[in-house]
């Protein structure tokens, strides 16, 4: 964590921030850290009407000293590929699981997905998750299940029979385009108040301004999303000079 771990006295000022109903932003900028940090901190540790800053530091030293027991001694975690950190790797994943949170998707969910979106082979078994995430076989199903469910991940097998998880980059793509849907649902709804508030009147002025802008952003998304479509697809060649040239994988 950027700047050290978290004392006590920096957790009780966070929870009179919440409580004060401050922006992480605002948080983090009197506490001299990074938003994410305060964003992570919060989140793990049961959102903002239920965080405590005694339970959130009881906790965080019940994660590091079972961190510390998991570990055998003199024995030290596999050498990260491409020469990564290893913890700032780990943090990493904190800070995106924890964005994930936040647009709605559960805890479990959110670190699977995590795990999928950041892993170089693009894909990993129910074994390999267990293993990576230290949770039961049981918890990884379900959380593939709703995945599943919600277009945000699919299956197929490998070579030896196995089933493997993957993340379809076309997601991004869809739920931009269902972003911008559910924006022109709303434009339509606004101007229907507006026969109704009549004409001319200042609750009818306010939804038609609502409508012209929402359409606006509707169909910018739109276009925007087509536009860069092509984008998800691009690979680029990890080469021993760097990374090389990046191209479509789309034919």
């Amino acid at each position: 964590m950027p700047g050290g771990r978290l004392t006590q006295q920096e957790r009780q000022q966070i929870a009179l921030g919440v409580a004060d109903g401050l922006a992480y932003a605002e948080i983090a900028r009197r506490l001299d850290r990074p938003t994410s940090t305060i964003t992570r901190e919060v989140m793990r540790n049961g959102g903002p009407t239920a965080y405590r800053a005694d339970l959130a530091h009881r906790a965080t030293e019940r994660r590091a000293h079972r961190r510390r027991q998991g570990a055998p001694r003199g024995l030290q975690a596999p050498p990260q590929a491409h020469g990564r950190d290893a913890e700032a790797v780990r943090e990493y994943e904190e800070t995106f699981t924890t964005l994930l949170m936040q647009q709605g998707l559960p805890k479990m969910m959110s670190r699977v997905l995590t795990c999928l979106y950041t892993t170089d082979a693009g894909s990993l078994t129910a074994s390999e998750l267990v293993q990576h995430l230290q949770v039961s076989p049981a918890s990884i199903s379900k959380a593939i299940t709703f995945l599943e469910s919600q277009g945000l991940v699919r299956r197929e097998r490998d070579e030896r029979r196995r089933e493997r998880y993957l993340v379809d980059n076309d997601v991004w793509y869809q739920g931009m385009i269902a972003a911008a849907r559910s924006n022109a649902q709303l434009a339509e709804t606004a101007r229907q108040g507006v026969n109704i508030l009549g004409p001319g009147t200042p609750a009818a002025a306010r939804l038609e301004n609502i409508a012209r802008f929402v359409d606006f952003v509707a169909e910018s998304i739109s276009r925007a999303a087509d536009q860069a479509r092509e984008v998800l697809y691009t690979k680029t060649e990890v080469t021993s000079g760097g990374p090389a040239e990046p191209s479509s994988d789309r034919g």
